[in-house]
């Protein structure tokens, strides 16, 4: 199982966590909710559970519990900047389909 990012992505969660001062990497989760089913979720990781999987590409630990990678198994992560919206984009090869509104996906 695997999930990487793209240079963007990882330079986006350096300089996040830079900017925190603190923290050992990014969590990458999923929760169910919208209005497609699930949505991905990023926080800050202080502490590293001993049921959670860690990927270090370019320089950041991205930790994932053993449930969400199921659905984030060969992931890419990418910051994306369109005009004046910037943000993460996940290239998700579980993903189905999105809703209109790209807050949610189907696996």
């Amino acid at each position: 199982m695997a999930l990487s990012l793209t240079e963007a992505g990882a330079k986006q969660m350096k300089s996040s966590l830079e900017s925190r001062g603190k923290g050992l990497g990014i969590r990458l989760g999923i929760t169910t909710t919208g209005c497609s089913g699930f949505a991905y979720v990023m926080e800050f990781v202080d502490e590293i559970n001993p049921e959670d999987e860690v990927f270090e590409n370019l320089g950041v630990k991205v930790v994932v519990d053993k449930k969400s990678l199921v659905y984030l198994d060969g992931t890419i992560v990418d910051y994306v900047k369109q005009g004046l919206n910037e943000g993460f984009e996940f290239s998700n090869p579980n993903s189905k389909a999105e809703c209109g509104c790209g807050e949610s996906f189907t696996v």
